[in-house]
Formats: C-alpha cells, structure tokens, sequence
C-alpha cells in the first residue's frame, strides 16, 4: 500500500503527523531531513510527501523546502507533494503550487481537512498509477493490432477507438453489411476504409458516394448507372456506383438522408444483387460489399416513419459506433499533433508545436465538430501563426473561462487563518444549495475540487486524472453540487 513521507526537523510535528496519518489508515513514515526523504523516495513505494519549509533553525526564509520541492520534482514529476508552511513561507508555498505543488497547508493544522486532503492525493497517486498500466497495455495493444492489421494511419490513442477498430479488422474478413453510425465529423469514413483495407476485396475497387449529396431525381442514374439518351442531358453511357464496385466494397455515406423512394430501390438491389441501369431493361448484377454510415438515429426514424425497418436490418448485420471526440478526450491532442505536423509541412513550415495554453484550451473544448473541427481549426492556426507556437487565440479558443465563487462562497483570495487548508485560486465553485451529503460524499467531493484545482479547471484533464470520463465527471460534479461558474476575463 502507499505510504505518507513526512519530511519534517522537529519530531513533535512527526510523530503527530505520523501518528494521525495512521489512525485514519494511511501507512506513514516521517524522516527530519531532505537527504533521508529523497533516499526513501528512491526506496519505497511512496503516494504523497508533507513536507516543511525549514530545516535548520536559522533559516526560516523557506529556501530549503523550495530545493527539497524542485528535487522531489526531479526525481519524479507527478510525486504530490504538500507543503507545510509558517506565514512568513506563505508567499513561497504559493509560488511552489505553480510549480507543482499539491496544496499548502498552515501551522497549526485542522486534523479533518489535512487528513481527507491526503487521502485524496495517495488516492490520486493510486489512479495515476494504475492510468499509466493501463496507457502502457493500451499502448501494446494497439501496437499489437497495427503491426496485425492495416489500420489506415488511423490516429487514435483511447480504449473507445481501440474497441471500434478492434472490432472493424476482426469483421472485416466477411462480406455481410456494415453500417457505422456516430456524429458528423468523427471518424465514420476513416473506420470504412479499415474494413476495406482488411477484407478479402481490399485489392477490389472502394467506390464512396456521399448519398446525401445525390438530388433525389439523379439516385438512380448515380446508383445503378443510365443509358445515353436515358433523360435530357444524358449524352452518353453512365457505369453507375453499383457496377463500378463490382468485385469490391461500395460505402454509402449520409444514408440517413435517403428518401422512401430511394430506400425501396436500394432495398431490392441488396435483396437480389440485380438492377438495371435507367433507360435499360436489362437486369445487371453486381458482387458488392456494403458498408453504410449516418448520424441520423435509425431506429428514432423507423419510429417516425422515415426509413424502413426492412431496410435496416439488411444495413445493420454489423453495427460500428464512432462515438464524439468529447467523449474521448485521449484521442485530442494525439490526433491536434498529428494535424499540426501535417498542416505545417503542406504550408512549408517549420516544425510546430502547441503552447500550454493551446493544449488546456483543445482539452477543455466541446469540439461538436468532432474530428472535423479540430483539423479546421489547427490549420487555421497555421495560416495565422507567424512563430512555431500555436496559441489558444490561434486556434479560435479561449481559456477566458475561469473559474469564480458562486453566491455564499468565501473570496479565495483573502488570507486564510491558521489552522485551515488555504484554498487556492481558481477552485471550482460551491453549488448555492448543495444537497446534503454523507460524510463519503464529502469526501468524494472535496476529492473532485481539488483535481479540479490542479487540473486549472480543465475538466477533462482532471477526469483523466481520476480515471474517468469527461461525461462520468460532469455527472459527479452534478451530484455533488460542484458547479463550475464561467466569465471572460
């Protein structure tokens, strides 16, 4: 189990600290100075670090503390580490929290607030653990799978993307429909072409027609093709889609926009394989294997009468659901990076990178253009940015969101008094009414306020921390009555 270091020169406060952590079910152990704490950093499987300001006596401007946070910074990067301060340290312990720091706490303590606030930072160093094994056999997997299969250069780095392309090479292989359903803008057509480039017909020709393109009195001549002097205009032989796939795979795209008319027609061809060509009555037959995708609620539709059942099920033997970049937030800035390459070497270039702000903004945006939206907007940023960094501004972002007190909240930035955790800036607000809580409540909301406070109140960064998704957060939050109030700054 992890283990509470306490790095602290007098062995009142240790064998208080110690004593308390342990009480509460927090294995501790406590030296009295820096070199013995970073040697047992480097030894035992530590989750958070309370440690002083001062060493020695004669010092009493902090300076120690600050080199003892910046080599446990060192030596590992995402230690939580908890700073115990005097007043006369106050200003330096909140410089630290810029670096990094978890919180800072004063002297004298309160027992209840500084014991859930360690509990909260071993849990986090728990999740964060357990996030890295997981990121790690993820990694494994989808290397596993690319180095398998053809996956298109698909960019992806979420468990949801990995299910879907799992799924899309392993169904590859047979001929049977497929239909791909997600919002605009989220991968939909990218997922065909791994079917295609992994079935049996992946050397056939791939034939895309955007359906929903079609005006409704061309779908047949486009579909199934049109002699010459079949309707005005038609001057010579038109191979429809159907028979310029033949042998391979025709993807239907926006399908949900198919009127009643066109949906018997296509439903007959996929019953039979055969169609004539308009102007003709020779039937014709074409081998094809059909991949559809929409973002229009088929079912929802059936209900209202504006797609057949029938129709449907023939579509959906196979069903693959993109789900929107919001709901994974791992795949943003892999897939930002991948289009900032891309888009800075089209242009000519140089090798550019996203600023910190840039990357806070990308994880704390909706993105309702999906996949779509975010390429738009990075190659926006390449056009109008003159250095090699893109900014949030650059991308059309803002992080002028910030994070105020709701009505009843204390103002964070007055002093607190001794004896209390100082809050820091910029924590999420307390709902004006919140619902009663238990005392697991409490504690499972002050966990979520304060990874909402070290992630700068970028909530997907710290769902990420926790283990959750974006949407499991929002509904926490919810519950809990955290509210988070937004103002231009």
């Amino acid at each position: 189990m992890l283990k509470v270091l306490i790095i602290d020169d007098q062995p009142a406060v240790r064998t208080a600290l110690e004593t308390l952590f342990e009480v509460h079910g927090l294995p501790a152990v406590a030296v009295s100075s820096p070199e013995e704490g970073l040697h047992l950093l480097a030894v035992e499987d530590i989750g958070a670090v309370v440690q002083d300001m001062n060493f020695a006596q004669a010092n009493t401007d902090g300076a120690e503390g600050v080199a003892l946070f910046r080599r446990i910074r060192e030596l590992d990067a995402d230690m939580p580490v908890l700073l115990m301060t005097a007043w006369t340290a106050l200003e330096t312990a909140v410089t630290l929290t810029k670096e990094g720091a978890a919180d800072y706490i004063a002297k004298p303590w309160d027992d209840d607030k500084l014991v859930r606030t360690v509990k909260n930072l071993v849990n986090l160093r728990a999740l964060r653990q357990e996030n890295t094994r997981l990121r790690a056999q993820g990694n494994r997997a989808r290397r596993a799978l690319a180095d398998k299969h053809d996956l298109c250069d698909v960019i992806y780095a979420s468990q949801q993307m990995h299910e879907v392309v799992r799924l899309a090479v392993s169904i590859a292989p047979s001929d049977v429909p497929v239909l791909i359903t997600g919002p605009n803008g989220s991968g939909k057509e990218k997922l065909a072409e791994i079917v295609q480039a992994n079935s049996r017909r992946r050397d056939k020709p791939f034939v895309r027609v955007n359906v929903g393109a079609l005006p409704e009195n061309l779908f047949e001549a486009e579909l199934f093709g049109a002699e010459a002097g079949a309707f005005t205009g038609a001057t010579k032989l038109r191979v429809g889609r159907f028979e310029a796939a033949d042998g391979g795979t025709l993807f239907l795209d926006e399908l949900g926009t198919l009127s009643l008319t066109a949906q018997a027609k296509l439903l007959r061809v996929l019953q039979t394989g055969e169609f004539e060509r308009l102007g003709s009555s020779t039937t014709r037959k074409a081998n094809v294997r059909l991949i559809s995708a929409t973002n229009v609620d088929l079912p929802r539709a059936i209900a209202a009468g504006q797609f057949r059942e029938d129709l449907f099920f023939r579509l959906n033997v196979i069903e693959l659901y993109v789900s929107p970049l919001a709901d994974r937030a791992d795949d943003i800035l892999p897939l930002g990076e991948h289009f900032l390459t891309q888009h800075a070497k089209r242009e000519g270039r140089a090798p550019m990178k996203f600023g910190e702000d840039a990357r806070a903004a990308l994880l704390n945006h909706d993105f309702s253009g999906n996949v779509r939206e975010l390429q738009n907007r990075i190659q926006r940023a390449v056009l109008v940015e003159m250095s090699d960094t893109i900014s949030a501004a650059d991308l059309g972002l803002s992080l002028a969101v910030g994070l105020t007190a709701s009505p009843g909240r204390a103002d964070t930035r007055k002093p607190t008094p001794a004896g209390t955790l100082a809050p820091l800036a910029g924590a999420p607000a307390a709902s004006p009414r919140p619902a009663p809580l238990d005392e697991a409540g409490v504690e499972e909301r002050a966990g979520i306020e304060e990874a909402l406070v070290r992630a700068g109140g970028v909530v997907a960064k710290a769902a990420a921390e926790m283990g959750l998704s974006r949407q499991a957060l929002y509904r926490r939050m919810e519950r809990l009555g955290i509210v988070m109030e937004r103002r231009p700054r």
